[in-house]
């Protein structure tokens, strides 16, 4: 079994969710609150997520774009077999490379279905030239990865320990992030700005936020998300909303929002 790498500087990480099922409301989206969950435990970022349709030219063009950008991404969905699955051969298109009979998942797939394997399961091997796998403990079908994008299926009881894998081997975990803020009462967000665009510049290492909640206790969330330098942003920030006589409480520290 593979081991999990050594911590290493957090990584930000793309999600691409594949599936007309999932954009005309026939099934709900698992994949982001449970890969928010997998990248987060980790130490690492989300930095987008892209649901997109099971049409060629839109997946061909957004992975075109995504494979330009210098963050790896998940992707989940349409490497099966069936003629609605279509993200094999729009990833060779979006890396400009054909599709080709990858031997290793070829042989997968014929010790798992013998000679039924043929002619339609086998399919699911022909995968962009250049591309490795990602092995899947759960039916031995594999993804593949290409151009720092991870191919997943759709299924999300095999998606997500494929993407838990590829995680612990080729990422490992770091010190996560945390988030601390106050909730500031009786004064219009406006007047913050100066405030927040000093705290801001003075400490660009972090993710400044301020959050109205406009309901029965309107307040406003703000704090900072981060890891080094938080505890001093934060004394930073009670002391100016002190030195301008603004009303706030500390905001909850368990993750939760009011907001």
């Amino acid at each position: 079994m593979e081991t999990e790498t050594e911590a290493r500087e957090p990584v930000a990480f793309g999600l691409i969710v594949i599936g007309d099922e999932v954009l005309n409301g026939a099934r709900v989206d698992g994949h982001l609150p449970a890969f928010k969950r997998l990248i987060g435990e980790r130490g690492h970022t989300l930095a987008r997520y892209w649901m997109l349709p099971d049409d060629p030219d839109v997946l061909t063009a957004h992975l075109r774009f995504s494979m330009g950008r210098p963050e790896p991404v998940f992707v989940c969905g349409g490497i099966g077999a069936t003629p609605d699955d279509h993200t094999r051969a729009c990833a060779a298109a979006a890396a400009h490379v054909e599709l080709v009979r990858h031997p290793e998942a070829a042989q997968l797939i014929e010790d798992k279905f013998g000679e039924s394997a043929y002619p339609h399961r086998i399919l699911m091997a022909d995968l962009p030239a250049g591309a490795d796998l990602v092995p899947n403990p759960v039916n031995r079908m594999p993804g593949f990865t290409l151009a720092r994008h991870w191919f997943l299926p759709g299924f999300p009881k095999m998606a997500w320990p494929m993407a838990e894998w590829v995680l612990d081997r080729h990422f490992g975990r770091c010190v996560q992030a945390r988030e601390s803020a106050v909730l500031v009462r009786g004064v219009p967000e406006s007047q913050l700005i100066p405030l927040m665009r000093r705290l801001t510049l003075e400490y660009p290492e972090l993710k400044h936020f301020s959050l109205p909640h406009m309901g029965e206790d309107p307040h406003i969330r703000l704090g900072f998300r981060g890891r080094d330098g938080l505890d001093d942003a934060m004394r930073e920030l009670r002391q100016a909303l002190d030195d301008a006589a603004f009303e706030y409480i500390e905001a909850p520290v368990d993750g939760t929002r009011e907001d």
